[in-house]
Order: structure tokens, then C-alpha cells, then sequence
């Protein structure tokens, strides 16, 4: 079995779903079972790696943007698995220091994302990890504050994607690697 299919069985069996949270309509996708599950974690974070690799095995990125909140739990140990740094994108009004910021809609309300400044270099190559690619606005705000460092997205590493949401055509031209699309 690949790292692949292994992390694909562990979303099938450990995600599970919860109707009308955080709101009615809404069927939140609760990873906490996944996050207990050690074969399965590990597993998850091989194959989010894999997309900051080149065909050799290779670490072709130079760093791992993470998107509040779940995304920190996979791009973090992402980050350690190719060797470079973690970069967080946090809610508005999280980070200390003088920061770019995008608005954005998501599936039940709106928000706001930040980046610091001087967080990434220009011509950094970045791999963005997150847990769900539903309707495109939170990705499309992260690669917005990506480019805003002039840095570029190389690859967006994520647990699953909604693809009756179709947020593939709010972002656009981004390399989207999903493990599981629903």
C-alpha cells in the first residue's frame, strides 16, 4: 500500500461528520478521531508531504504555510517531515507584529486572515497545508498574503476536498492535492 492509500483509509474510517455545526446546513468534518489515531496521523502527514517533494524525494519548497486553526496541526509536523520552517496564517488581530491582512467569505460568514510582513522572502516557494478546501475563500485570502511577500504557492497540500462546493474555481490556477475529494 502507498502512503497515499493509507492516509486516504484512515480519512474514510477516523473523519467523521457533523450535521448543523457550527450552524443548520452545515455538515462540519470533525478530525479530532484522526488526530487520536497515531497510524493514521502519521500517515496523513507522509502523504501531505509528499506534495513538497519533487520525483527524486526531494524537498522542493522552503516553507509550510499553515492555515488557522486546523491547518497548523498538519502543516506543522509537514514542515518538520521536509526541513523547513512552519509559517502560520493566523485569524485577524493574532500576530504581534505589523502584518498583511485579506478579508474573504467562507460557508457561513465572513473573515479575515494575516501573514506577517517579513514572514516569507521573496521567491520563497510555499506549500499551503490545510485540513478542507470547501468553498475556495480561505485558500484564495492565504495565497493572496503569500504573494503579498512575494512569495509564490508551489503547492496546496490538503485532508479533503468538498468538491460539490467547486472552491477549485474560486482559486483558481493553484496545484490542489487533495488526499480524499468528496
Amino acid at each position: 500500500m502507498t502512503v497515499r492509500s493509507v492516509a486516504h483509509e484512515a480519512l474514510s474510517r477516523l473523519v467523521l461528520d457533523v450535521p448543523d455545526f457550527p450552524e443548520p446546513g452545515v455538515v462540519f468534518k470533525d478530525i479530532t478521531p484522526l488526530l487520536a489515531d497515531h497510524v493514521g496521523f502519521a500517515a496523513v502527514v507522509a502523504a501531505l508531504a509528499e506534495t513538497g517533494r519533487d520525483e527524486t524525494g526531494a524537498t522542493c519548497v522552503d516553507a509550510v504555510v499553515g492555515l488557522e486553526a486546523r491547518g497548523f496541526v498538519f502543516a506543522a509536523p509537514v514542515a518538520l517531515a521536509l526541513g523547513v520552517g512552519f509559517v502560520p496564517v493566523r485569524k485577524a488581530g493574532k500576530l504581534p507584529r505589523s502584518a498583511h491582512q485579506v478579508s474573504y467569505t467562507l460557508e457561513y460568514g465572513a473573515a479575515s486572515l494575516e501573514l506577517h510582513h517579513d514572514a516569507l522572502t521573496p521567491g520563497d516557494r510555499v506549500l499551503v497545508v490545510d485540513d478542507v478546501l470547501a468553498t475556495g475563500g480561505t485558500l484564495l485570502a492565504a495565497r493572496q498574503l503569500v504573494e503579498a511577500c512575494g512569495a509564490t504557492v508551489a503547492g496546496v497540500a490538503l485532508l479533503m476536498e468538498l468538491g460539490f462546493l467547486d472552491g477549485r474555481a474560486v482559486v483558481g490556477d493553484l496545484p490542489l492535492h487533495p488526499i480524499v475529494t468528496i
